[in-house]
């Protein structure tokens, strides 16, 4: 660890003994400062308050953050546009969610992003155990719950196709998570996790969900949810019909369990109806 423009910096896990930042002053007014690149050693010259450059010497991506520098990677896309429309309308007709919502919605647009998020590797009591944080400020769905599939992560290099998916810049230091987080460090990066934004208009509101395009799990934090009225009426009417036939039951038990049976039957029929229709 080595003092630079007043800032702690040290190497991330993996990088280099030669990538410490060095830093000067030019002119008083602003800060530069120079790092190895991780891959061919060039020098590579930056602003203190850019997060990420370009090695003129090989093209690869570099991630500048305060605890260091090193390569950051990507997870490839593995979800088209078209199987990202697909998998919202099958979560759109699970259940809990409005009627014919799978039918109904409009798609208003899909958005194909690269999202940044840290990736820390943790040992917890012998134990190894990956979070996921978001590097970039999002009041999206489902951005802390993302996992690293294995063996997908990819060096974002200039030999990296991104499929034209629009790049979100990091703009969360990687240090105010590191307080928070259980046991020791093992590893740290920087990670472009590959999603799909939609938004969609159902009864004249819109909403959005959040797709996971490596695994295509969606996320969504406010939907159109179907109505329980129903459901609880359903549920009501049920109980009364057998708190009636368990006290029938104490002097003429044949009447009630053949009511029992017939209750089953009507609560199991209406509530399909209720499902299928309402």
């Amino acid at each position: 660890m080595r003092r630079c423009d007043d800032r702690f910096v040290k190497v991330l896990p993996g990088v280099r003994k030669g990538s410490l930042i060095n830093s000067h002053r030019i002119l008083g007014m602003k800060t530069l400062a120079s790092i190895k690149c991780p891959k061919c050693a060039g020098p590579v010259t930056f602003d203190t308050g850019t997060k990420l450059v370009k090695c003129s010497y090989c093209d690869s991506q570099i991630f500048i953050d305060r605890s260091g520098a090193g390569f950051y990677y990507a997870v490839p896309f593995m979800v088209s546009e078209a199987d990202a429309i697909g998998l919202f309308k099958r979560w759109a007709a699970g259940s809990t969610r409005a009627k014919d919502l799978d039918k109904r919605a409009e798609v208003a647009g899909a958005n194909k992003q690269y999202f940044p998020v840290y990736m820390f590797k943790r040992d917890v009591k012998g134990r190894e155990e990956v979070l996921i944080e978001p590097a970039g400020s999002t009041t999206l769905p489902g951005l802390h719950e993302l996992k690293v599939p294995a063996g997908d992560l990819k060096i974002f290099d200039a030999t990296f196709d991104t499929s034209g998916a629009e790049l979100i810049n990091p703009d969360i230091e990687m240090l105010s998570y590191m307080d928070s987080l259980p046991g020791e460090a093992k590893e740290q990066a920087l990670v472009y996790f590959p999603i799909w934004r939609l938004d969609y208009v159902f009864e004249q509101k819109r909403y959005e969900v959040v797709i996971d395009a490596s695994t295509g799990e969606v996320f969504s934090a406010n939907f159109p949810a179907r109505s329980s009225t129903s459901y609880m009426i359903v549920a009501i009417i049920g109980f009364l019909a057998f708190a009636f036939e368990g006290i029938l039951a104490l002097s003429s038990l044949m009447t009630a369990v053949t009511l029992m049976v017939l209750t089953v039957l009507g609560i199991f029929a209406i509530s399909f109806y209720v499902a299928r229709r309402l």
